[in-house]
């Protein structure tokens, strides 16, 4: 850990707020349960949809987490709700479990149903009446390997107004993150945005994960996680201490408005939860999670 000591007292201060509460994110496979014991008491976890397992799968783990005490946001796949009774039935769920927070994403399913996007579902979900305390939306910094960009920057103006924070997608590159943030301001998108952040992973769990979630999925596992796979080949892997460390401008910047992180597990949660626990302990943070 000893890069924190390379950073000065205000961004030492910047990374350590930052740090406070992390979401940490979970795929709901059946090591979930397992994944979130190495997790502190009451940290915000995050849930991931696929076309694999169903968005039922998303929904029926968030439960168990939200039971157990976890702050849970699950992932609201447009492409993976049928129609406005599935909707319904699914959001009923997420109230009677008294979760707060959901991340509406478009999703991968080759045949959606009633909503081909994020935008027709977060409008959907506005015309039942339930209101969440926050609505997380996807920010692509380096873009989508199926969006235009254009439509990309379209798309979220529309979503602004039903969201209230935008989380970035796994990016290794703080200057691209910078650029991305600065224009989007410059555009009027005033989102609070949560920087997405890769945790700790094994090259070979991280394939193992990718054979276990439907060959479909898998490809797309592979393909969106392309650069974290080319890192963990290379001498020495993948160090978040470093990527951190280039971020500390931009987090210490006002303008931007970047208020937390969004820790990418890939299911090793017990890895990524030592290594936070080690570099918050660096930085000088104390044991636990904020409320």
């Amino acid at each position: 850990m000893g890069r924190t000591t390379a950073l000065d007292p205000r961004a030492r201060s910047a990374i350590r707020d930052l740090l406070a509460d992390p979401v940490f994110e979970l795929i709901p496979l059946r090591n979930l349960d397992a994944q979130a014991d190495a997790l502190p008491d009451r940290a915000a976890v995050s849930v991931t949809a696929s076309a694999a397992r169903g968005i039922e799968a998303t929904v029926a783990a968030s439960e168990r987490l939200a039971e157990r005490g976890f702050r849970v946001t699950p992932h609201l796949s447009a492409r993976l709700i049928r129609d406005r009774d599935h909707l319904r039935a699914l959001l009923d769920r997420l109230v009677a479990a008294r979760i707060s927070r959901v991340f509406v994403i478009g999703g991968d399913a080759d045949e959606p149903g009633a909503f081909p996007d994020a935008l027709s579902l977060l409008r959907a979900i506005g015309e039942t009446g339930v209101r969440f305390d926050e609505v997380g939306i996807a920010a692509y910094p380096e873009g989508h390997p199926d969006i235009p960009a254009a439509r990309l920057l379209e798309a979220l103006a529309a979503k602004q107004p039903f969201a209230t924070s935008m989380t970035t997608q796994l990016c290794f590159d703080p200057e691209a993150i910078r650029r991305w943030l600065r224009a989007r301001r410059d555009d009027g998108i005033t989102l609070p945005v949560v920087i997405g952040l890769p945790g700790v992973a094994e090259l070979r769990k991280l394939l193992s994960i990718s054979a276990r979630i439907g060959v479909a999925d898998s490809r797309r596992f592979l393909r969106k996680n392309t650069r974290l796979v080319g890192r963990l080949v290379r001498p020495g892997g993948f160090d978040p201490d470093a990527l951190l460390a280039g971020l500390a401008p931009l987090v210490v910047d006002p303008a931007l408005g970047i208020r937390g992180v969004h820790l990418y597990t890939f299911n090793q949660a017990e890895a990524t939860a030592d290594w936070l626990r080690a570099y918050r302990d660096a930085l000088g943070v104390p044991a636990g999670v904020a409320s």
